[in-house]
């Protein structure tokens, strides 16, 4: 492994910063302290700063002084909000604010992005500009990166590819996954409200008796996915929430199902939403009810494009050797908003090896799973010259490549 030895000797400076800004959680479109933090450390290494994109994004302009007439341009993106969790451990840099943790790693990310920031903005070895995007409210369905688009981020801040990083638990300590195609999948949620006719729990031929028709429709539901999609096409629907009624001896005349869909294709998604809307609409009806379907499409699929992630696999590959490279990681259940980038530039979001916990200090944590969106998770501080280096080496190959002047 070959670490850029000015990022390794600025390992403590980044660690500090990750650490001040894990104690300081903030949440989605709330993340004011963050990102003036992020500001001023990119206006003090001389680099142009746009703030306000998704209410709360910031963006870091570096244009490179090798001489030539490229003009391309390439996006790294970090994201910078925490979760609205409690956070279990005990050590001194833990959440100051209850209920807020950043229990998935963003401070990380935004660390590992300014460590590349300062490093390229000291050199500027490169012909072409990065763009470096800290963007807020990744978590929850909030779309973060939607938000920044609509304000104009690509138009004003255009870019030829995208890349962005995820830490991922269980995979070893700075090893790096890959995945083209669909990697993460599509996040949605949907409502099915069921109105019939309330009614004395003794006399159920006086009502339509909505939790009747809500259990069937449960059963029906999984039928989507085990009867009507073709068995090759993966998609999880799940149901998580039923909520009728308030009283023994009352059949209620409302019952609402709620839960999540995911899939990997938009192809897929759109024929399991339409079976779904037909399914909440006629099966009420057979009981003399009515019902109707709200679904809510909250993340796309997130797929890489190939030869970006080529590209980013072989930077890796030659940075920190073969052998710590995986080309074929698993697809994850999990969304990631984005997949808003990569509908519209090509691009690549790649997985970076948190280790399996040991990093954690275990006089001051209560030592549960170091696994995402856990109250006992804390960032491998050791990844953090790891990110960056690798950045900086994706950027100099970036420019660097034959086809830089297309």
């Amino acid at each position: 492994m070959s670490l850029i030895a000015d990022i390794e000797a600025s390992h403590d400076e980044f660690t500090a910063l990750r650490r001040d800004i894990h104690a300081h959680p903030e949440l989605a479109f709330e993340e004011h302290r963050t990102a003036d933090l992020v500001a001023r450390q990119l206006q003090s290494w001389g680099i142009e700063v746009h703030r306000g994109l998704g209410k709360t994004g910031v963006v870091g302009v570096l244009r490179g002084t090798k001489s030539g007439a490229a003009t391309r341009t390439l996006a790294l993106r970090a994201d910078m909000d925490a979760l609205p969790m409690p956070e279990h451990n005990r050590f001194a840099h833990a959440s100051r604010h209850p209920g807020r943790m950043h229990g998935c790693g963003h401070d990380g990310h935004t660390a590992i992005l300014l460590g590349a920031a300062k490093y390229l903005a000291a050199q500027r070895d490169f012909d072409g500009t990065v763009h470096f995007i800290f963007q807020p409210a990744e978590e929850g369905g909030n779309a973060g990166a939607r938000a920044m688009i609509e304000d104009g981020l690509l138009e004003r801040f255009p870019c030829d590819e995208i890349y962005g990083l995820h830490n991922m638990p269980g995979l070893p300590q700075g090893h790096f996954g890959f995945r083209k195609g669909a990697a993460m999948a599509s996040s949605n949620r949907f409502d099915i409200t069921i109105r019939g006719t309330g009614g004395h729990a003794a006399q159920p031929h006086k009502a339509v008796d909505t939790i009747v028709i809500a259990a069937q429709m449960v059963g029906q539901l999984q039928t989507l996915i085990s009867r009507h999609k073709n068995p090759i096409d993966v998609a999880v629907l799940s149901v998580t929430q039923i909520h009728a009624g308030d009283a023994y001896n009352v059949l209620p005349g409302e019952a609402v199902i709620r839960g999540t869909v995911r899939t990997y294709s938009t192809a897929v998604l759109d024929d399991i939403e339409n079976r779904m809307r037909h399914m909440a609409e006629l099966l009420p009806q057979v009981h003399g009810g009515s019902g109707e379907l709200h679904f809510h499409r909250a993340y796309p699929p997130l797929v890489n494009w190939d030869a970006p992630t080529d590209f980013a696999m072989q930077v890796a590959r030659e940075t920190f050797g073969a052998e710590r490279v995986d080309g074929n990681m698993p697809q994850h259940g999990g969304a990631e908003d984005f997949s808003f980038y990569l509908e519209k530039v090509p691009g690549c979001y790649l997985f970076l090896g948190n280790g399996e916990g040991a990093h954690r200090e275990a006089q001051y944590t209560g030592m549960g799973p170091c696994e995402l969106h856990n109250p006992n998770y804390d960032f491998n501080d050791a990844l953090l010259p790891i990110g960056s280096t690798y950045w900086v080496r994706l950027v100099q190959a970036f420019f660097a490549r034959e086809d830089r002047a297309s």
